[in-house]
């Protein structure tokens, strides 16, 4: 499986897609006001950085070592003709110490302005990852229940945390910084040209093996990125599956084998970073090194024209200075192309999960006020194409009616459950409330008809009376204590150390079995629901809390329709009907006397439980 998500996650995302960019972008438009003014932030610590160097090279030109001859280079110079023309005359010591408070200045605003922005970006990458999180919590919570049965809870944690953690960084450190590193190259490129052009041209000579290199860190660090994107989705998804089923792992002494398999998981994931570090490891030092034989170059041409009176001394420490933040840049786009891949790769895999198409569709506008009855007229459904789990099953249940469904193992009757809820739709038929298709109701009044009991029960992260109430405001405290008496919880409830304000442990740990499903009763009753759905409700108890809440099952059934899927069928007896399934079809129906009367499915299942019971 394992395999097969890491195959599912390095399906390529382009190093740039227009389309997916568009798309990011739009999550952008609530903010665009502070991304615009971070835009300006940036190009104007962009003009602060280039101004730098040049405010030296004056500095130098004029007050230090003043220019000479005729073919210096013409910043200082033309600066000096403009001080002259306003009658600015400075003596050396005042104008090198207006230039180095003009630097100083420059320094301070710079990290003025870049701290605004930076403060800006990530403020707005912080609101736009929760609007990202709340907009794939929210399309998860409309998908359907067979979504979430074929994709790993794993893998759909990286979307919610991961993903959504590499577009911030694009957002905060990546999107706007390519317009500063961009315009500082530009701006660079111009200054050196209209300083020395003959020296630019020496000092970009080299650009072709920065070139060279940065494609090959490209490419190397895109592939690599891939795979360790990939390969820590394989390690969430087994480590939420294996935590999951640590009670299994241990029952069965797996503990060495998984860890194993986690070994070679957490292996694979180790040799995919240390891959990603060869590529940092080698494109870092190669970029200083062409940096060093950059300035090496301006070192022995600048210098010679120095000594020839064809350029001055603070223009050639311009070009040192211009030649350094020049690499700079560089390097830095080199990095944000792969918080762009990273991004992409991820919203790539984010979008996919929005695009998902919500099958079971809230578009309904009825309500349900008063409940009548419920009716299956023809339904067939089948989870996979043809293979149908129920094959044109009808009946109808009146208001107050109990009905049970039973059979083998795997005969369609809890699917019939998951129909009444629209966790999913029949291919085939139609389900009615009170004489109306179930797709004209709104969800919220179709679901809050039922409450369920499953042999599957949940228990949430929080206190006891949460779990009872999930919540939800509308339930008194009062309502919870009464639900959890009469179904016989509150015997423990009230033994625990704060009662209702008892934490419950992820997924009820610390519970027994019985004590959860006790729980999951109360939590059924507080809802108070004009229809109960018991699925297996019982086969997880044992006998004694079993006879504990016979009586509290038969009170909660009192003047609400029920439906009941059990395999012991002793505790359906008293059912108005009786639905008998077999491989998806209803065979027999009617009431316990009139099934043991017919030499039947349901006479042959009630005399197996009966020996088993008898030979116990």
């Amino acid at each position: 499986m394992t395999d097969a998500i890491e195959k599912h996650e390095d399906e390529g995302a382009k190093a740039f897609d227009k389309h997916l960019a568009r798309r990011l972008l739009r999550y952008l438009k609530p903010y665009r006001v502070r991304a615009a003014t971070s835009v300006g932030l940036v190009i104007f610590s962009s003009l602060l950085e280039i101004a730098g160097p040049a405010i030296i090279a004056i500095g130098v030109d004029l007050y230090v070592k003043p220019l000479s001859g005729a073919n210096t280079v013409g910043i200082s110079e033309r600066f000096g003709h403009w001080l002259a023309a306003h009658g600015w005359n400075f003596t050396p010591l005042v104008g090198i110490n207006i230039a180095a408070t003009l630097y100083f200045v420059t320094l301070f605003a710079d990290f003025a302005v870049l701290y605004t922005q930076m403060v800006l970006m990530n403020l707005m990458g912080q609101y736009i990852m929760y609007d990202l999180r709340k907009e794939i919590f929210s399309h998860l919570q409309r998908l359907n229940v067979q979504f979430f049965d074929r994709n790993p809870v794993g893998r759909l944690m990286t979307r919610v945390t991961t993903d959504v953690d590499a577009l911030n960084d694009m957002f905060t450190a990546g999107f706007v910084a390519i317009f500063g590193d961009i315009f500082v190259l530009v701006g660079i490129v111009i200054v050196l040209f209209w300083m020395n052009w003959r020296m630019a041209l020496v000092l970009f000579s080299i650009t072709p093996l920065i070139v060279l290199v940065s494609i090959w860190f490209r490419r190397g660090a895109r592939i690599t990125y891939r795979q360790v994107r990939a390969r820590i989705a394989a390690i969430n998804a087994f480590l939420q599956e294996h935590i999951s089923g640590m009670s299994t792992v241990q029952l069965f002494n797996r503990e060495a084998r998984e860890a194993e398999k986690f070994d070679q998981l957490n292996a694979r994931h180790r040799d995919a970073n240390i891959d990603s570090i060869f590529y940092y490891a080698v494109f870092y030092p190669v970029i200083e090194l062409i940096q060093t034989i950059g300035i090496a170059l301006i070192v022995w041409y600048g210098g010679g024209q120095v000594l020839r009176n064809t350029l001055s001394v603070g223009a050639l420490i311009a070009f040192f200075q211009y030649a350094q933040r020049f690499y700079e840049p560089i390097s830095d786009l080199s990095e944000k192309y792969n918080i762009l891949q990273a991004a992409m790769a991820a919203s790539e895999r984010i979008f996919k999960l929005l695009d998902t198409p919500v099958q079971i569709k809230d578009d309904g506008t009825r309500t349900i006020d008063t409940f009548q009855s419920i009716e299956f007229r023809n339904v067939s459904f089948a989870y996979n194409d043809e293979e149908w789990v129920l094959k044109n099953v009808s009946f109808r249940l009146e208001r107050g009616e109990r009905v049970a469904l039973v059979g083998h193992t795997g005969a369609g009757k809890t699917t019939v459950t998951a129909l009444l809820l629209r966790f999913y739709e029949p291919q085939r038929g139609e389900i009615l409330v009170n004489g109306i298709n179930i797709r004209e109701y709104t969800l919220e009044s179709l679901r809050s008809l039922y409450a369920i009991v499953q042999q599957d029960f949940f228990l949430f992260t929080g206190t006891v009376a949460q779990n009872i109430s999930l919540a939800d405001p509308k339930i008194a405290p009062e309502a919870v204590r009464e639900a959890a008496r009469r179904v016989q919880a509150s015997r423990f409830v009230e033994r625990l150390p704060k009662t209702y304000d008892a934490e419950v442990r992820e997924r009820g740990a610390g519970f027994s079995v019985g004590e959860k499903q006790l729980l999951s009763f109360a939590r059924a009753l507080a809802f108070n629901p004009p229809v109960l759905i018991l699925d297996e409700a019982t086969s997880s108890i044992d006998t004694e809390t079993e006879r504990l809440i016979q009586e509290a099952i038969q009170t909660l059934m009192e003047g609400r329709t029920s439906i009941v899927i059990a395999h012991r069928l002793s505790t359906i007896r008293s059912a108005d009907m009786i639905l008998v399934f077999h491989h998806g079809e209803i065979r027999e129906r009617g009431t316990h006397e009139e099934l043991m009367q017919i030499d039947g499915l349901y006479r042959k299942l009630y005399e197996i439980q009966y020996r088993e019971a008898v030979t116990a």
